[in-house]
Order: structure tokens, then C-alpha cells, then sequence
């Protein structure tokens, strides 16, 4: 980050789409002047879009209200980034080597070949593979994580590819580009930037766990020795503690409200008053203990996938994301895990100026606007002309002043006549169905 620019993204969780802009200071400071939101439940699913048209009136809202923001107004949005994160998203170990002349020095091409041979890597036809991230090398016999410098006749490495569901950044571009006519700058794995921002190097280089608990979705992630060992994402959150509550004859509104002001993770000693709606707080309470113990006996076991062990994530567990918020689900999962767990906060560089949204809500998208700010110099806002008077002074004649590029697009409510844009971009992504495979899910 050398100088100070305008960063825009738009992060789609499982139940809402959130839109943020920041901007960034040679300092290597994040200050967060805007965040907008709106449910999407009927819309995404899971962290997929499904209805197109529907999400990007959502979004085409979303952007118009942050372009009306005081600290924006009145630069015009012309490119942003995107958060990947969806129930699709998961990581696969592999490994690969090159052979080397004797006493060849590692150079950054070669350990450029060595990641693109990863992503070239056959896997399952149905995913689309997203990214490599490195989790150790080995230049001759010796394991390293540095070997750029090292000198040997061979190297390998063992990446972890991300992978999802080509549809899920096929139905972003056809959303975003063909219908708001909106660049998409580039694509963040949500995941992996809220680790890179969240956790500290002491509690990666110790191991842990980032649990994202959101309302369809949660997506653990963990560490060890310094890397990413482990990437899954879960088809449960807190929309299923909601859900289960609405078995009581209650609106998913009103059952939500009672379960943030209400309820609690951990099982209560008696409960058998009247509460609100006539309903027995024993009632309530054993739904809501009953999923939440679910929750974190799945999280959990993602230890065990990994091939890892609870003195592997010595580091703890950290939680982030709405269904974090319950009330005792920190305790449940250091009870549960003999691990401290404790909530994600943002480091001291990242700032939020925008008042009416809460750090812990906006955890993600802040992750996806800092990762995006160190991808490159990119300019994400517009600025509109300046009218230049003559050299008389004398007010220029009114005549239509051509439009700037982000006026000639139409009003993003009507969004839909702008299908056709960008058609080489989206034309790539192969469009399987998605399928419903929960067997990661124990009971």
C-alpha cells in the first residue's frame, strides 16, 4: 500500500450481501468510511447467489447508498473486489516437484512453475479450482518455507488448492458485470483474508482455528506451524438455531429476536418459567442447546479431517461471524475442545469511521478490503470532472456536458437490459448443478 486510494468490495455471505469502501494510506492503515447491507436469505443460499436478478437490485442498492455516503459522495463506484466464501469452498492437499540441474539456486521462477504446476493439478471436473496456498517446501531433504536462495538439484512442495463450484464465480460475474456493468477487479477467498488479518503469527505458528459461524455456513479454517493446514466449509450456522425455533409456532423474525436477546449455547439449570408468547424457557432452551452442541461437535471434528489433533491448535480457537455472537458459544467450544476460544477482533491498523456498523459485524468484508488493498495500485472510485471556466471568467454556455462512464450506465434498479457485457469473462465458467452432499455433517 504506497499510496492512499479508494478500495471497494462486496462480500455475499450466507444470508446477506454486505458492501464496503475503504481507503488506504501509504502507512499500510485501512480506514473503513462506508458499510451498507441487506438480507439476501430468498436469494443466496448457502453463500451462492441463485437468484441473479434479485441480487443485483440488492447490490445496485447497496452501491448507491455507499456512493451517498458523505466521506464518498461524490466519487462514483466504477470496479470493486469480491469475497468468495459458500458451502463449495474447501481445500486439497497436493504435491509436486521439479527436478533441478546440481547446485541450481531457487529462484522466484521456479517456485513460480512449482505453484502453477499445483493449479494445473487433475482434480474432480465439478470444481474449479481458485488458488494454491503453500504449505511447506522441501529443496532436496530439507523442509523449509522460505526456499527462494536455497541451493539443490530438486524441490517440491505441498499446496493447498482451493477449490468450489465453477458456478459460484460464474453467477457473481453474471450478476456484477453483465447486469450492473461493474468490473470485478479481482476475487478474495473471505476465509484466508480474515486469517491473514485476524490471527496473529504467534497463534498460526502454534496452530489454531478460525471458526466463521455465520447463518448457513461455517467455515473453519486452521493452522499449524505457521501455515494453512485445513479449509472446509460447513452447511450449518446460526439460521439453523433460528429455524429450529420456529417448531414453536413462531415467525423466523420474532424467533431470531428471541435468540439474540434470549437464549444461550449452554443448557440452564431448571427453565420452566412462562416467557414471551406463552412459551417455557425449557422449551426454548433445549432447542437451542441441542443445535448449538451440534454446531461445535462439527466444528470440532474438522480438527480430525485435518489429521491433526486438539495439542496441534495450541493457539486456541477463534470465532467470528454472526452465530459467534450467541451468548456462551465461546464456552461451549472451550468446554467442549479443553481449548481457549475467544472472539476475532480487528487489528489496530484497520479502522472503522462508519459509525453505524459494528467491527464484529463487518469482520469479513474488512478482510476482503485489506487483502484487496495488497493486491495492487488499484483505483476503485471515480471522481467526476471538474467544469473549467474560460480564461474570461465569464460562465460557460449551458450545453450538455457528455457523461462520465459511471453515468452512462442505467440505474442499477433496472439492471436487467445490461445482460451481454462481459460475456468472455463469465463464458469460461462451466455451469454445474449444485449438489446437496453433507457428509462431512455428523449428528
Amino acid at each position: 500500500m504506497n499510496q492512499q486510494r479508494y478500495i471497494a468490495a462486496i462480500e455475499i455471505s450466507s444470508s446477506k450481501v454486505i458492501g464496503a469502501i475503504g481507503v488506504t494510506s501509504g502507512a499500510g492503515q485501512l480506514e473503513i468510511l462506508a458499510v451498507e447491507q441487506e438480507h439476501a436469505v430468498a436469494s443466496v443460499r448457502y453463500g451462492q447467489i441463485h437468484n441473479l436478478e434479485e441480487t443485483s437490485m440488492r447490490i445496485g442498492r447497496i452501491l448507491d447508498r455507499l456512493e451517498q455516503h458523505p466521506a464518498v459522495s461524490p466519487r462514483r463506484i466504477k470496479s470493486l473486489y469480491v469475497g468468495l466464501s459458500g458451502r463449495s469452498l474447501r481445500s486439497i492437499p497436493v504435491t509436486v516437484k521439479l527436478d533441478l540441474a546440481d547446485d541450481t539456486e531457487v529462484s522466484d521462477e521456479i517456485i513460480s512453475r512449482l505453484r502453477e504446476d499445483a493449479l494445473r493439478t487433475a482434480i474432480d471436473n465439478t470444481l474449479e479450482v481458485v488458488d494454491a496456498v503453500p504449505r511447506t517446501y522441501h529443496v532436496g531433504k530439507t523442509e523449509t518455507q522460505s526456499p527462494k536462495g536455497m541451493v539443490g538439484n530438486s524441490i517440491s512442495a505441498t499446496f493447498d488448492i482451493i477449490v468450489c463450484r465453477p458456478e459460484m464465480r460464474r453467477n457473481i460475474v453474471r450478476t456484477l458485470t453483465d447486469k450492473l456493468n461493474l468490473r470485478i477487479e479481482g476475487f478474495v477467498i473471505t476465509a484466508l483474508a480474515c486469517g491473514h488479518l485476524i490471527l496473529s503469527n504467534e497463534e498460526k505458528r502454534l496452530g489454531c482455528m478460525l471458526a466463521d459461524i455465520g447463518a448457513e455456513t461455517t467455515t473453519v479454517t486452521i493452522y499449524s506451524h505457521g501455515c494453512l493446514r485445513y479449509f472446509a466449509t460447513l452447511p450449518m450456522g446460526g439460521r439453523n438455531i433460528t429455524l429450529d425455533l420456529t417448531s414453536l409456532h413462531l415467525l423466523e423474525e420474532k424467533a431470531e429476536d428471541i435468540k439474540i436477546t434470549s437464549c444461550s449455547a449452554l443448557a440452564r439449570e431448571g427453565g420452566s418459567s412462562i416467557n414471551l408468547n406463552g412459551l417455557r424457557s425449557s422449551d426454548i432452551s433445549n432447542l437451542v442447546v441441542a443445535r448449538s452442541e451440534e454446531i461445535v461437535a462439527n466444528i470440532l471434528e474438522q480438527v480430525t479431517y485435518a489429521g491433526l489433533s486438539e495439542k496441534d491448535i495450541a493457539g486456541g480457537i477463534v470465532c467470528i461471524g454472526g452465530g459467534s455472537r450467541l451468548d456462551g458459544i465461546t464456552e461451549l467450544l472451550s468446554r467442549q475442545s479443553g481449548l481457549q476460544a475467544h472472539w476475532g477482533q480487528l487489528p489496530n491498523y484497520v479502522t472503522v469511521s462508519d459509525h453505524r456498523a459494528s467491527s464484529a459485524e463487518i469482520t469479513e468484508v474488512a478482510s476482503v478490503l485489506y487483502a484487496a488493498a495488497t493486491l495492487g495500485n488499484v483505483e476503485c472510485l471515480a471522481e467526476p470532472k471538474k467544469e473549467e471556466l474560460p480564461v474570461t471568467g465569464e460562465a460557460p454556455e449551458e450545453t450538455p456536458a457528455p457523461p462520465e462512464e459511471s453515468e452512462q450506465r442505467p440505474r442499477r434498479e433496472r439492471s436487467k437490459i445490461m445482460g451481454g457485457f462481459a460475456r468472455r469473462l463469465a463464458k469460461i465458467f462451466a455451469p454445474p448443478e449444485e449438489d446437496d452432499d453433507d457428509s462431512d455433517i455428523i449428528d
